[in-house]
Order: C-alpha cells, then structure tokens, then sequence
C-alpha cells in the first residue's frame, strides 16, 4: 500500500510538472508572437498589400522653386502610409527654399535639392489606358512624355536615370501615368506658403513579354508659372 501512495504521489508530482512546463511553454510562445508581430507586422503586411491591389510607390520626390527666397512647410497628407523619408519625416518637413530649387532643411541645418518619401500606394494592378513601349525605346518615350507633362530638362534627366535600368529590364512595358485625382487620393499634399503651381508626376508600369495594344493615355501640360512645386515618382506592378 505504501508503495502505491508514493507511487501515485510520484505522479501527481510529474502531472504538476508537466502543466508547469506547458504553462512556461505557451508563456515563451505568447511572447515570441507579441515581440513579432510588433517587429514585423508592418511589413508583413505591407507584403501581404503588396500581392493584392496595392504597391510601394517608389523615389517621390519633391522640388519647390518659391519666387523669393522663403520658409516653406510641406506635409503629406497619410503620414501612416510612408515608409522611408529623408530628411526625416516627422509632422511635416520645414525648409528655407531659393528660387533656383536649393533647400535647407530648418531642423538639420543640411542643404538640399529636394524632399524625398516612399510608401505604399494604392493602385489597380491593370493598365487599360495608357503606352505599351519596347524597353529598349524606354529613354526617347520619356524625353517626350516627361516635356508634356511639364518636368524641365534636369527633373525629367533625374526621372529616366532612375527609371530606365528598371524598364530596360523588360521587353515590353505597359506604362500609364496617374491622373492628379488619383495622385492626391494616394498622397495629400499640404504646403504652406500655397503654391502657384502644382505638378506631380507618378509614372506606373508592368513588364511584359509582347506588344499589348491599348487605348493611347491622353496626356495635358500642366501651367509652371510662380511658385512652383514639382515631384514625380512611380510604382513597378508585378
């Protein structure tokens, strides 16, 4: 009999054990999960967005030619959205800006030419309307679109050297330009003194295997009088 009740002794004894292990166990896993999830879930689900209908809008930047040398503030109207700005974006960026395009950034003291953010960017995977372009016609397709749709000569020089290798890449591109609804949708903009002149240019683009014909994208030439506030950027679909 005594050795039964220390053998059942002993057992409880394991049972006990064995439901603090398990304890200690989902302890450990809950943890694990929460530290995870916090360390990765942005991006996790800026990947899991990414498959679906939206995409990461990539090398927006942003160029002010105010009249007369000026403080100007900027601010992005979905901060939640961004996911990689220099200078650091915080509530919004303040600068002095000169005629000619030069920037300081008020809170680092660095000189500039330009105000740079990412983020992803709500798009349809389809191009309906727009341009399909051998890659290897990508540079001339761009000199000519880039003039109509107001860029000067050294913005549209940043724009293609960005862009080509990307679409050089490909033997085809279907390419379409956002409309400035679609632009602002995507991305407010706020800036302080108002401009006198707004051109925002976002370039969207799919690789393709062969010629797609589509309905040819209606492009207009926007006015750059006054102070002037330029950016582009673009997304690759996949």
């Amino acid at each position: 009999m005594e050795e039964k009740k220390q053998q059942s002794e002993l057992n409880n004894e394991s049972s006990k054990e064995l439901e603090k292990n398990k304890k200690e166990i989902l302890y450990i896993i809950i943890i694990t999960s929460i530290f995870v999830f916090f360390s990765l879930g942005p991006f996790l689900v800026i990947y899991f967005l990414a498959s679906g209908n939206i995409a990461a809008a990539s090398k927006p930047i942003i160029y002010l030619y105010p009249t007369n040398e000026m403080k100007v503030s900027v601010k992005l109207g979905l901060p939640d959205k961004l996911s990689c700005t220099y200078p650091n974006y915080s509530s919004s960026w303040e600068v002095m800006a000169k005629p000619n395009g030069d920037l300081q950034d008020l809170k680092s003291g660095r000189n500039l030419y330009s105000l740079y953010w990412e983020g992803i960017n709500n798009l349809s995977k389809e191009i309906n309307e727009g341009f399909c372009i051998k890659g290897e016609d990508s540079s001339k397709f761009l000199e000519e679109k880039l003039e109509i749709l107001g860029l000067s000569d050294r913005e549209a020089n940043e724009f293609i050297i960005y862009w080509l290798p990307r679409l050089e890449e490909h033997k085809y591109n279907l390419i379409s330009f956002e409309t400035m609804e679609e632009i602002n949708d995507n991305m407010p903009l706020e800036i302080t003194p108002k401009p006198d002149s707004i051109i925002r240019v976002m370039m969207r683009f799919k690789g393709v295997d062969s010629h797609i014909d589509l309905s040819e994208q209606k492009l207009q030439t926007p006015q750059r009088t006054g102070f002037v506030v330029v950016e582009w950027g673009g997304t690759e679909l996949k």
